[in-house]
């Protein structure tokens, strides 16, 4: 089913640059070396391997942009955050689309697949993510951020799969979310008493907590769990580089 489903890797700068590319002497992040690769030629090879279709690139003019056109790549220009270049892409690619980042160092095929043929039919929007025990079997040592439900601690994954055409409103909602994150209380509102009062006493799951956020916004949502805990595991930091370096045998010189 991949190779109807088009791609977007978000690779837009942070204002004032990313201090990982900054300590490491590159540009921008996506053109960090690991395994003699730059880390958006690694995630580009991935979805080509699991036959996606389209392959959009958000990225400003330079570098980055240049990487990705030889890679055969379509080049989208950022909006105003994450969700706003999510939007813009929508706009020509349509849906499925599947959305990950340039940082996703490890990024494999088979996760991909397992994103896109995990997804119920019936949903609109689909989200990886791994459980904790999953992580700290794969990579011990890896520090992640957790969110704390009744069937455990789940990471996210980077990996997001728009289904259908009903999936925008999520992205949209996204946007109102990436508005408000100086306004936490506004945020806080959107989940309703209901769903915070489960949380917070521990008697929601993370499936069903995804289920519920996306009855609010009319968008049926589901979770995909990883079957491998890598597929959590990002460049963040310059402890992630080292990971990721000596994981996959890395003999380039390490970070810092």
């Amino acid at each position: 089913m991949t190779a109807a489903t088009n791609a977007l890797v978000l690779a837009g700068s942070r204002p004032g640059g990313d201090p990982l590319a900054l300590e490491a002497g590159v540009p921008h992040k996506a053109l960090i070396e690991i395994g003699g690769a730059p880390l958006l030629t690694r995630v580009v090879g991935a979805l080509r391997d699991a036959g996606c279709g389209k392959i959009f690139v958000c990225c400003e003019p330079g570098p980055v942009e240049d990487i990705a056109r030889t890679l055969g790549a379509e080049i989208v220009l950022p909006a105003a955050g994450p969700s706003g270049s999510v939007l813009r892409t929508l706009d020509t690619s349509g849906t499925p689309l599947l959305v990950t980042t340039a940082d996703h160092a490890l990024l494999r095929p088979e996760w991909v697949a397992e994103l896109i043929e995990g997804a119920p039919a019936e949903c609109d929007l689909a989200v990886m993510m791994a459980e904790r025990a999953r992580i700290e079997a794969a990579m011990p040592g890896s520090r992640r951020t957790y969110l704390r439900f009744a069937d455990g601690h789940w990471s996210g994954c980077n990996l997001f799969l728009l289904r259908t055409p009903a999936a925008r409103a999520a992205v949209e909602e996204w946007t109102r979310v990436e508005a408000d994150r100086k306004r936490p209380w506004k945020i806080v509102a959107r989940l309703g008493f209901g769903l915070l009062l489960s949380y917070a006493l521990g008697r929601l799951t993370l499936a069903r907590g995804l289920a519920r956020l996306g009855e609010g916004i009319g968008v049926r949502a589901a979770l995909v769990p990883a079957s491998n805990g890598l597929a959590a595991v990002d460049v963040d930091t310059a402890r992630d580089l080292e990971d990721v370096r000596r994981l996959i045998g890395d003999d380039a010189r390490q970070f810092g």
